[in-house]
């Protein structure tokens, strides 16, 4: 099987589970309240329509890796981790003010559309990032249940949940460090990758490999492990949604192109080329970086920069140093081979994806 045919496969079964919970949580929300009914269907539509799961999937075999064998259990647990992301992501589509995740109005975008249809004399983006808010809140609420309602033993389940809230802290710190670079416009390169560990490495691939394993009966040591391979390979995924956010499509990402540019963020490629960039290179960076209207041709000067001043190179090879280290360690592991074929070739695709 594949590197992509394996999280593929995974996404399928996974989305039946996501699908049956919110289907559930609608009609429950139905008796209540149809706005936030009407909320979730929305966010339905957004978490449905995109995302590979790969959270969901890493929780499923960082359980698999610490032996655990009640696979319809785990799949209707990994439900939270997806659910918690989705959470993170409308506060986030905020905070970067996108107006499209997965092709699809962001919950902001959409609300304040229908603001300023029926409201005449209050604010419709108020209203829009009000209505994120707390839509996010409640995915966040979901998410916690999601893992509370799972069939694992009440000690392995109290673990875990202390492990989630563990995820969202450092994750917010992250987020928190992420806007204070954006906001400064500069960073030096060790605050960036600091910035990468708390908010990308230890979210997407350490925490919820922990949860996994922690269901699965895992000890301190063995999380310990799993952490060589997830640090390194997580801000290696980092390194390359940030050649993502500059040189890919929205085709491709589902997310308005250049939408890094436009949204004036502070990378790793964008410090480095900084770095290397002569007088007339920086004026290109300063003047587009943050720039709300960029047409293709600002899109295409930034890219040329980035590429000429040979921030592109140097960020792409680091990122494939940092596979090949968490390759090494992973190769050191004695866990079943299911696991550890995964979480191989999930390292290289994460880095390979196309821009």
């Amino acid at each position: 099987m594949g590197k992509l045919d394996a999280l593929s496969d995974f996404k399928k079964k996974i989305d039946v589970e996501i699908k049956k919970y919110l289907d559930r949580v609608i009609k429950e929300a139905e008796k209540t309240d149809n706005d936030m009914a009407g909320a979730l269907r929305h966010s339905k539509k957004i978490i449905m329509s995109g995302g590979k799961r790969a959270r969901a999937a890493f929780m499923y075999y960082g359980y698999l890796a610490a032996g655990g064998k009640e696979i319809k259990k785990m799949l209707k647990a990994s439900v939270s981790i997806e659910l918690i992301h989705s959470f993170l992501l409308v506060h986030d589509d905020v905070i970067d003010q996108d107006s499209k995740r997965h092709g699809i109005a962001t919950i902001h975008e959409y609300y304040k559309k229908i603001g300023k249809r029926f409201l005449t004399k209050r604010n419709p983006e108020r209203f829009g990032v009000s209505m994120a808010i707390i839509v996010g809140d409640m995915l966040a609420a979901l998410g916690n249940q999601a893992l509370y309602e799972s069939a694992f033993d009440p000690k392995l389940v109290v673990e875990a949940l202390k492990k989630l809230q563990g995820i969202v802290a450092m994750t917010v710190i992250g987020e928190s460090e992420d806007i204070h670079i954006e906001y400064r416009g500069k960073a030096t390169v060790e605050e960036i990758i600091k910035m990468y560990e708390h908010k990308t490495a230890r979210y997407t691939f350490e925490g919820p490999l922990h949860l996994g394993a922690i269901l699965g009966g895992a000890d301190e040591k063995f999380l310990s492990q799993l952490s060589r391979y997830a640090i390194p390979a997580g801000i290696a995924f980092q390194i390359q949604d940030d050649l993502l956010g500059v040189f890919g499509s929205e085709k491709k990402t589902g997310k308005p192109a250049g939408s890094d540019i436009r949204q004036g963020k502070y990378t790793l490629l964008v410090a480095k080329a900084y770095e290397k960039a002569d007088k007339k290179q920086k004026a290109v960076l300063a003047g587009l970086l943050g720039k709300k209207n960029l047409n293709n041709k600002d899109i295409v000067d930034f890219q040329r920069v980035i590429c000429e001043t040979g921030a592109y190179d140097y960020v792409n090879s680091m990122s494939l140093v940092l596979v090949s280290k968490a390759k090494e360690d992973l190769s050191k592991m004695e866990i079943k081979k299911e696991a550890k074929d995964f979480l191989c070739d999930i390292a290289d695709y994460m880095i390979e994806r196309e821009l």
